[in-house]
This record gives structure tokens, C-alpha cells and sequence, in this order.
């Protein structure tokens, strides 16, 4: 499996000829999308950084086989895609692109006084692959590959650590990074590097990696 890193929270996942993308928003390149074939996409949440519609309604016209999972809340929201959209749930496994799916989580970390009080799923793929969206939930499933939000309202770096800790992949890379500048980013990635307990390495736009 090919993981390619873009903008912010986004990633590409590729084998062979299926290609699975996760919240391209509005932080993140379009090209995330470009493929000649069938495109599943699962969106964690309903913020912009995660889900930018107009980018998902013209990825569709140009590959109408383009499908949208995402959790019931936002499905309401997305009737620009109408036909193109799941909704799914925590607890539930699909398929997607050819990729087992799992659904975990379900809430929004908290910024403060219960805000923003949304849904958020984290997605497992193939048992291998973690996106939490803006969660730290720690799914009771042995993962492989987290991928560890970087910077957030709602984050600590303290709880980051805690949280690659707890999943205890075999490798980690960061995401939900785009408010930090290139100090911020050297610093992340010096303490999970130095704490995680965990083989940890940084993707920049646009690069691979083979898991």
C-alpha cells in the first residue's frame, strides 16, 4: 500500500489500481483526487479543513464513479453529491475502493464548553492505516500506521504523545499540521520522535511512502 501525503489532514492511499483519499478540505490540493478510475473518499467531519465540497462535486463530474462515506450528520449536508454518498456509523466495517474499512470514535475532541459538539469518525484501513480526523480516540484495534494530528485548537502536544503512546503503532507520520510553520513542525517532530515509542517519520506534500 502507497500512503502519499497532501495538504493538512489529507492523505492518498493506492494498491494496485484503487485508490482511497481521506478528508481532502479546503487546506489540501485537489490533485488528491485526480484518478482515471473508481475514487472512494471518506470524510471524518464536517470542518472545511477536512471536506471541501466544490473540490468533491468537480472531482465527481470529471469521474462520476467518485464515492463519498462519511458520518450520517454530514451526509444530510452533502445533497450537492446526491448518489454519491454513504453514510456510516461507529462499529461498522465497509468496503471502499477495495479497502476493509472500520469505523471508530465518533465525537469531536472538545475545544471548549463542549464546542464544537460534532460528529467525528476515525477510520481504520485494511487493519493497517488509522485516521483519527480530530480525535485522539484510541480504537481497541491493533493498528500498523497512525497518523497523528500535529496542531489544533483542541490539542496539547502532551496529549499527541499520550495518544501515539496508546495506539502504539509500528509507525506514525503527522497530519493536521497546515497552522504550523517550519519551527513548529521540527519541534512535533522532535518530541514524537523522542517519546513515542514509535518508528516516526515526516511526509512532505506530495511524498510517499510504501507501508
Amino acid at each position: 500500500m502507497r500512503l502519499t501525503k497532501f495538504g493538512h489532514a489529507c492523505v492518498r492511499l493506492e494498491q494496485d489500481d484503487r485508490v482511497l483519499v481521506i478528508d481532502p478540505g479546503t487546506w489540501s490540493e485537489a490533485e488528491a483526487l485526480d484518478n482515471v478510475g473508481p475514487v472512494s473518499v471518506l470524510v471524518t467531519h464536517e470542518h472545511a479543513d477536512h471536506i471541501d465540497i466544490d473540490k468533491l462535486v468537480a472531482a465527481r463530474k470529471a469521474n462520476p464513479a467518485l464515492m463519498v462515506y462519511t458520518n450520517a450528520a454530514l451526509a444530510e449536508k452533502l445533497d450537492r453529491l446526491e448518489g454519491a454518498v454513504t453514510a456510516v456509523a461507529v462499529g461498522q466495517t465497509f468496503t471502499a475502493a477495495g479497502f476493509s474499512v472500520a469505523v471508530v470514535g465518533g465525537a469531536h475532541a472538545e475545544i471548549y464548553e463542549g464546542l464544537p459538539g460534532c460528529a467525528n469518525v476515525g477510520f481504520i484501513v485494511d487493519g493497517n492505516v488509522y485516521h483519527p480526523g480530530d480525535s485522539l480516540f484510541v480504537p481497541p484495534e491493533k493498528v500498523q500506521t497512525l497518523l497523528v494530528p500535529a496542531s489544533a485548537p483542541w490539542l496539547k502536544l502532551r496529549e499527541a504523545i499520550d495518544f501515539v503512546r496508546g495506539v502504539a503503532p509500528a509507525r506514525a507520520f503527522p497530519i493536521h499540521d497546515a497552522m504550523l510553520n517550519e519551527r513548529g513542525h521540527g519541534n512535533f517532530d522532535a518530541w514524537i520522535s523522542g517519546k513515542g515509542n514509535t518508528t516516526y517519520a515526516r511526509l512532505s506534500i506530495g511524498e510517499s511512502a510504501e507501508l
